[in-house]
């Protein structure tokens, strides 16, 4: 799952924060037996996503938190909404092995706004993926949601003990519209990861 001499990049970025307790998620994972389960993600599962990966590919991730800013004058009803990107993640996949993790702070390119300005729309996701590519490897896959989708995933577990198929609960999410899913494999493979 994790190369044995994984590189870790950009570390004192701000998104580091949200991306931090994901990797010791992994650590704990990659050095636990084969039946050790953590909200539904096992090792066995994601070596095998992993594994059918290009040889060389990187994994994005970007999760944004919609909230409300601001107040509405007395005549507006509505508030007006600001997405924050909390977690923006680059992973390097290395022969079925994740070889490094890195924050979109790192993807230095003229065409990409700040970190702070990065919307949850399809022309910063195309941006962030051709940045990807340049710099790091070619996207097999990318994901793009919200915080609230993000936690319901990656928290999902069975209530009888079986085996969550994360892959195809993130792609009910995506037929929903609750996240896009982007990338060279989503024409090659399913998202299942059994």
């Amino acid at each position: 799952m994790l190369a044995e001499e994984l590189v870790v990049l950009d570390t004192d970025a701000s998104l580091w924060k949200t991306a931090r307790p994901l990797l010791d998620i992994a650590l704990r994972l990659e050095h636990s037996d084969e039946d050790y389960s953590w909200h539904g993600w096992q090792k066995k599962s994601i070596d095998a996503f992993l594994k059918g990966l290009p040889a060389h590919c990187t994994l994005l991730v970007g999760v944004w938190e919609v909230g409300e800013v601001g107040e509405a004058p007395a005549d507006q009803q509505d508030m007006q909404e600001c997405e924050t990107l909390v977690l923006g993640c680059v992973c390097e996949v290395i022969d079925g092995e994740i070889g490094s993790i890195r924050t979109f702070e790192t993807l230095n390119d003229p065409s990409l706004p700040p970190v702070e300005q990065l919307e949850p729309g399809y022309h910063h996701a195309l941006e962030l993926m051709r940045v990807a590519k340049t710099q790091v490897a070619p996207v097999a896959w990318a994901l793009f949601t919200d915080k609230v989708t993000w936690n319901e995933w990656v928290f999902a577990d069975s209530t009888d003990g079986s085996e969550v198929d994360k892959g195809e609960l993130l792609a009910s999410f995506a037929r929903q519209g609750r996240c896009v899913l982007m990338g060279s494999q989503t024409a090659h493979h399913h998202i299942h990861h059994r």
